[in-house]
């Protein structure tokens, strides 16, 4: 056995240095975090802005980096902790996964060509809209297509980053367009002489079937962990998300989740955790190009909403469905502020779920692939 030393008495045990560096993290700092983060997004749920604490997570986020209040300096995590962003996203898939049921997919049935072909058509406008934002001098074209693109806003931040494009950037756009679509809903619903008469849905999305609470932390707790791996497996870009997603649609469409439902803490608790993951790592920069890229973005925003409204114009023609039917359903964004107005105005809330459901999927599912796509095309100009 080693004799002590001199100098040993002055050298902390491992018990002690293991004390010395938690007491030197700030995790009251991220404390402050979580509770501002959970405060403002309940105010503005309360006041009805769709997935508020996402929007919330990264407005603090945001100000949190800005100021100072989380980063590098003193020691402390700069950026969410990988494995709560990846237990996020699994549940996001989860989410996406429960609205495909048989009855939402047999609504499609007798229409499904035009709304495949219209489906197409309101993606390749937004993805257009996308590559022109992307042209600008502070905006990649991956970062300007998930940006624009009507596909899932929460779904499409969780995995921005994951395939190489800025989340920041993304995050901020994303939901631009949603406020944009959710506060204009009431004005269009009143120039066609309906109104939402304050009907809504919760922050989980649709209301479910009627089964207990716990069927849904059962199915998060089954199908979050098990699609994550079958996702990573498979070698898919985004498997977090995506593999949740696809088999929780499956368990979904055979009828084996008993219509059980993403509990909407977890849902806002998952919300919350994709806004600060994109809020936190702004900088002053990222602020800067934002003022300059805004401007841009907002103008083709509109463009995406006037064109996808002319598409739904369309969809109505060609499948019969009321000419609100064919706005709601293509409405690029908002899908549950949609589906809020879709009830609330006797609409045909089976047929409208439907073909933003499909238009949601396919995109997500497309993701990886117009990334490669992308990148390749960036390349290709850079060589």
């Amino acid at each position: 056995m080693r004799e002590p030393g001199p100098g040993d008495e002055r050298r902390p045990g491992r018990p002690r240095r293991v004390l010395r560096v938690l007491a030197s993290v700030p995790w009251w700092r991220w404390a402050a975090v979580v509770a501002l983060t959970a405060a403002l997004g309940a105010a503005l749920e309360l006041v009805g802005v769709p997935s508020g604490v996402l929007f919330a997570g990264l407005v603090v986020g945001v100000a949190a980096a800005l100021t100072g209040l989380v980063g590098t300096s003193p020691r402390g995590p700069g950026a969410v902790p990988r494995p709560a962003a990846l237990a996020a996203q699994a549940v996001l898939g989860v989410l996406i996964g429960t609205l495909v049921q048989p009855s939402t997919l047999a609504g499609l049935a007798a229409d499904w060509l035009p709304v495949l072909v219209i489906t197409v058509l309101t993606l390749a406008v937004s993805v257009g809209a996308g590559l022109l934002l992307g042209r600008h001098r502070d905006v990649d074209l991956l970062t300007g297509c998930f940006a624009l693109t009507a596909g899932g806003a929460s779904g499409l931040v969780a995995i921005a980053a994951e395939l190489h494009a800025d989340q920041r950037l993304v995050a901020v756009v994303q939901y631009l367009r949603v406020l944009v679509i959710t506060a204009t809903l009431p004005l269009v619903l009143l120039a066609t002489g309906v109104d939402t008469g304050g009907s809504g849905t919760g922050a989980g999305g649709p209301s479910g079937g009627g089964a207990p609470w716990w069927t849904g932390l059962v199915l998060v707790a089954v199908v979050g962990p098990l699609g994550t791996v079958l996702g990573r497996l498979s070698r898919v870009p985004a498997g977090s998300l995506l593999g949740p997603l696809v088999l929780a649609a499956v368990v979904g469409a055979l009828g084996l989740s008993a219509g059980a439902q993403v509990p909407a803490a977890l849902v806002h608790v998952s919300y919350g955790v994709i806004g600060l993951q994109a809020g936190v790592s702004f900088t002053r920069e990222t602020v800067s190009v934002l003022r300059r890229v805004l401007p841009v973005a907002l103008l083709l925003i509109v463009g995406v909403i006037v064109a996808c409204a002319g598409l739904g114009v369309l969809l109505s023609a060609l499948t019969g469905a009321s000419a609100l039917d064919g706005y709601l359903a293509t409405t690029p964004g908002g899908i549950y502020a949609v589906l809020a107005a879709s009830l609330s105005t006797g609409s045909d809330v089976t047929f409208v779920l439907a073909v933003q459901v499909l238009r949601l999927l396919v995109m997500l599912l497309a993701a990886p692939a117009l990334s490669r796509g992308l990148a390749a095309l960036a390349r290709r100009r850079g060589g």
